[in-house]
């Protein structure tokens, strides 16, 4: 392969024979085709890297690695083998759409301010495609904002400037492990802003061995972490303590036990808004209060349908559009059924 290719895709690839063949299809599907695909098989126990090998395409590297080092390990070695102009992050379950690069790239090329930019992404469950649960559309203000509270954008959606992520050392933090991606983001908006495309050119798998639905204690410590270093890093010694918070009922999406757990969370999340509009003067923020509004109302649904608040605790001084107050009060409905169900059944 002569000349560098504009676009580096990089991927971590472990016991993926399985899937792989359609994520590699969905490269070959690109209409932007200059392209390298930098895979770096972490020891697999299956027949990935033959699969890999077998595919024929002279724009697809194979590393193996000598001894198992984990996702972050291995996307790391493969950014460093990376010749590119910009480097795309792609997982070996996920599907790229066919003008996913075209448009990325596009992009990139269009806005020099940008470091990053992502793409609207859906869901692939059981071979069905559903809507992603990622907020959008996306505008660059709101990224930095929702990087406050939570991780608005999937890995496999991204593509970003190469040099800007050669500034890093590492490129990827192994104590940022199950986070790693959410971290990078932090560490690259110094170098140009984050943005989105708001079209739909990736599809998420999800299934049960993806780490993303193993919300496991170290994804947990390790996304409090990073949060709690966001908001000291805008607050000082003024930020709230409410990670753990954020991490359980936004990320997690588990519900609020009580109405003072929901009280401290926003009146957190409330103290990050007013930080936040001092340090963004002249920006719009109207869509950062209009996310705040929606996130209320998703942990409250949540919350209520479960049964750990009613209605009255958690209206406050809030107003809701007569389908979103309907959809509170059967939530509680469901909540109270679930409430008697638990009490007749001892569980």
């Amino acid at each position: 392969m002569s000349g560098a290719p504009i676009v580096s895709v990089i991927m971590a690839v472990y016991n993926g024979a399985a899937l792989l063949p359609e994520t590699l299809a969905s490269l070959q599907a690109q209409t932007f085709g200059d392209w390298e695909l930098v895979a770096v098989d972490d020891c697999s126990t299956d027949d990935s890297a033959a699969v890999l090998e077998r595919l024929g395409d002279p724009r697809v590297r194979v590393i193996r690695s000598e001894a198992n080092g984990g996702p972050v390990v291995a996307r790391n070695r493969a950014f460093a083998e990376a010749r590119g102009l910009y480097v795309a992050g792609l997982d070996q379950d996920d599907i790229s759409l066919p003008e996913r690069f075209a448009r990325q790239a596009a992009y990139l090329d269009a806005h020099r301010d940008v470091s990053l930019v992502s793409c609207a992404t859906d869901f692939l469950v059981d071979g069905k495609r559903l809507p992603g649960n990622w907020p959008r559309p996306l505008t660059p203000v709101l990224i930095d904002w929702l990087m406050l509270v939570q991780n608005p954008i999937a890995w496999s959606s991204v593509m970003f400037r190469a040099d800007a992520a050669r500034r890093l050392d590492p490129f990827e933090r192994p104590g940022m492990r199950y986070v790693e991606d959410f971290d990078l983001y932090q560490r690259l908006r110094p170098f140009g802003r984050l943005a989105q495309v708001d079209e739909v050119l990736m599809l998420y798998r999800c299934h049960a061995g993806g780490a993303s639905n193993v919300f496991n204690c170290t994804m947990r410590a390790h996304a409090e972490l990073l949060l709690r270093e966001r908001h000291q890093a805008l607050l000082g010694e003024d930020a709230p303590d409410i990670a753990a918070l954020l991490v359980r009922h936004v990320m997690a999406r588990e519900p609020v036990p009580d109405a003072e757990t929901l009280n401290r969370l926003f009146a957190g999340i409330g103290l990050l808004r007013a930080a936040f509009g001092e340090a963004n003067p002249g920006e719009e923020l109207a869509a950062v209060d209009r996310e705040i509004s929606q996130l209320w109302w998703r942990v409250c649904r949540a919350s209520v349908r479960a049964g750990s608040l009613l209605i009255h605790n958690t209206l406050g001084s809030q107003s809701l559009p007569l389908g979103q107050a309907a959809d509170l009060v059967a939530s509680q409905m469901i909540g109270g059924m679930r409430a008697m169900k638990r009490g007749l059944t001892g569980r």
